[in-house]
């Protein structure tokens, strides 16, 4: 692959809708261009740069007891390597996150090449200036509180097994302070803002036509040196 990976930032208030924006401008991708444009996208979640836990703040989050929303709970150096890293086309192993159980999955490490197309998404991705700075487009899902406090008691009671009492404590002690604190003044660096998140089909229209249009002349060389190899190749000697 010639040329650096074109480096999306995809970032929102918690259960605002982030990683079904990312997995339909995936689909959209393998449905309007082909599966070739949407197997040159790769999706990481920023949760995978959490730092580890002790068993004693492991326990605290399950009790909704622990800040996960606050900037000191991620890696940045990790994930500011791992990021330019990619930037320099090179393959990279991250470990695996379990948001159910608020630890990385033992032993299991990912790993991701350097497709042309990346997009990184998390309540924090525009925090952290050295990352920020690395994204030739940021998004930001903006998507209403109430919305967002009733996908994530469903979630977390549903998927996880949580108590509600522990999943109200830990949003309104930690995950709504630490979105207006953190999260939301980022909202001025995002290039699009993406009212609605998934459901606003204009808006997602809008940036999978322009991750074509990038992917577009990239497609378009691989096309061309594969059918010069081949003519080549059939060329009589």
């Amino acid at each position: 692959m010639s040329g650096k990976p074109f480096l999306i930032g995809v970032a929102g208030g918690p259960c605002s809708g982030k990683s079904t924006v990312c997995q339909t401008i995936v689909d959209d991708l393998q449905t309007t261009a082909g599966v070739e444009h949407a197997s040159r996208v790769t999706v990481i979640p920023m949760e995978n740069f959490y730092k580890p836990k002790t068993p004693e703040q492991r326990d605290m989050a399950l009790r909704g007891n622990y800040n996960l929303d606050h900037p000191d709970a991620f890696d940045e150096e990790l994930l500011v390597r791992t990021l330019k890293d990619l930037l320099d086309r090179k393959t990279v192993k991250i470990a695996r996150y379990d948001p159910g159980k608020y630890e990385h999955v033992e032993g299991v490490m990912d790993t991701i090449e350097p497709t042309p197309v990346i997009i990184i998404e998390g309540i924090l991705v525009f925090y952290f200036p050295e990352v920020r700075n690395l994204f030739q487009m940021k998004l930001f899902v903006d998507t209403d509180a109430d919305t967002r406090l009733a996908r994530r008691v469903l979630r977390d009671m549903k998927e996880h097994g949580r108590n509600l009492e522990h999943v109200l404590n830990g949003y309104t002690n930690y995950v709504k302070p630490s979105f207006e604190d953190f999260c939301l003044p980022t909202k001025k660096y995002a290039d699009v803002i993406i009212p609605r998140g998934a459901d606003n089909h204009v808006a997602v229209d809008l940036i999978v036509q322009h991750i074509r249009d990038y992917l577009k002349p990239k497609q378009e060389k691989i096309d061309s040196q594969q059918s010069n190899e081949h003519t080549t190749r059939s060329r009589p000697h």
